[in-house]
């Protein structure tokens, strides 16, 4: 190999093509790297280890080993022997070395040196690469940092190309996704996100043009997945990724981490709702309680209690036998305030299997939810034309059932789960107190 056959002096003044494309090369990398001949002499250096250790390829190429120069005289010997003894043995061997600068300082470097053979498969010398320690921990540490997020992080890890899509995907992501790793690669977000996607690709855009968001963003997701859609809630971080080549920052794409908080959103949502319906029931409470006519007051409890519960109300009275009148309803279209009924003392043509005929046989509380058929349900039942779900509970004081409060809920909102079931009951308590309550003609001075 003519590198270590030439003349003793910087590569640059090698004559010949090959050679000035060689040194042009040397003098390129991002890492230190010099070379000695079979007998310890250096024949090549680069222009990093000149800015790391100060010594120029002048004064270093031609120098027998590291004494009296780069090291010490008591480290000189051991130095070179380590590096050398690359040249006989197989693959590359790894040392840390302590150097000396030209200003006198020293410096620990982590060196990798190899063997060289000449055409004849003769040693003909060693060649070795060498970065300062730190630096070396640093580039090792950001190995070990990527390793980690990909095998062991407990939260998901997605690098997202410039085109948005997935090219690197850890194993807790894969899970969230409920996919396996490799099947999100190159593929748009929206293949496994049926809603959310927009506002994801959005953030991942504004990455991309702004930089990395000072805090983290919650994002909520519709999954599909073989077992059905799930909504999640993500909290998000972005790193935008640019290229540490480029003489400009080229965004290379986005690292996107998220942990699952669903279940603590869905918390603390639901610990918000609560507080919120308990207030307005103690509200409801207080202003009915400085109503003079029962009428005022049941229509005070109900305008209080549907805030964020429910959108109608409605008061059916015990009439007889299996009959029901209606006594107070909310407007139709809401919104407005809850009122007595004028001439409510017709029956109800409710048929036998109506939820609050089931309400008041089972002295209990009954759901029920339209399908599909919504308007065809909601008029079969005489209820509001929108209506989707209601909750109905019987209203019992002293013993007896007074009658039956519905809520309804439309199609664009939930069914009524087991929870509103609880604040239907203590709304339905007070709505029966009230309706026991004689008229207040009944109970005005002669």
């Amino acid at each position: 190999m003519s590198a270590f056959t030439g003349s003793a002096s910087d590569t640059a003044s090698v004559p010949g093509a090959g050679a000035d494309l060689l040194a042009a090369l040397l003098d390129g990398m991002d890492a230190a790297l010099c070379a000695f001949a079979a007998d310890g002499t250096v024949t090549h250096w680069n222009r990093e280890a000149e800015r790391i250790l100060g010594w120029s390829a002048a004064e270093a190429v031609g120098r027998h080993g590291f004494e009296g120069w780069a090291a010490r005289p008591a480290d000189a010997e051991d130095v070179l022997r380590r590096l050398m003894g690359a040249m006989n043995g197989p693959g590359r061997q790894v040392h840390e070395l302590a150097l000396l600068r030209k200003d006198g300082g020293r410096v620990l470097v982590r060196s990798q040196s190899a063997g060289v053979r000449g055409a004849d498969g003769a040693p003909a010398g060693v060649y070795c690469a060498f970065s300062e320690v730190h630096v070396q921990l640093d580039l090792e540490r950001s190995v070990a940092l990527s390793e980690a997020l990909f095998d062991d992080a407990p939260w998901g890890v997605v690098l997202v190309d410039a085109d948005l899509r997935p090219a690197t995907v850890n194993g807790h992501a894969a899970r969230a996704f409920g996919t396996a790793r490799t099947a999100l690669l190159g593929r748009p977000l929206g293949d496994v996100i049926v809603h959310g996607a927009e506002e994801l690709e959005g953030a991942l855009q504004h990455v991309l043009a702004e930089g990395t968001p000072p805090t983290p963003a919650e994002v909520w997701v519709t999954l599909r997945t073989a077992a059905g859609e799930r909504r999640r809630c993500w909290r998000s971080g972005f790193v935008r990724l640019a290229s540490p080549m480029a003489e400009e920052p080229v965004p290379l794409g986005v690292a996107w981490l998220f942990q699952d908080v669903t279940e603590e959103r869905l918390a603390i949502r639901e610990a918000d709702r609560m507080r919120f319906r308990w207030s307005q029931l103690h509200r409801a409470g207080a202003a009915a309680a400085e109503c003079e006519d029962p009428a005022e007051a049941m229509a005070v409890l109900l305008d209080f209690t549907l805030a964020g519960f429910a959108d109608h109300a409605l008061v059916d009275r015990v009439a007889g036998d299996r009959r029901l009148t209606r006594a107070f309803t909310t407007p139709v279209p809401p919104p407005g305030p809850a009122s007595p009924v004028v001439g409510g003392n017709i029956p109800l043509r409710y048929g036998p299997r109506h939820p609050a005929l089931q309400a008041w046989d089972r002295v209990g509380t009954v759901r029920a939810s339209a399908g599909r058929t919504a308007e065809v349900w909601a008029d079969a039942h005489l209820w509001p034309g929108e209506a989707a779900h209601a909750i109905c509970v019987a209203l019992r004081s002293r013993g007896r059932t007074l009658g039956v409060v519905t809520f309804l809920r439309s199609s664009c909102r939930p069914a009524f789960e087991r929870e509103d079931v609880v604040f239907a009951e203590a709304v339905a308590s007070r709505v029966a107190a009230v309706l026991d309550l004689p008229p207040a003609a009944e109970t005005s001075s002669p």
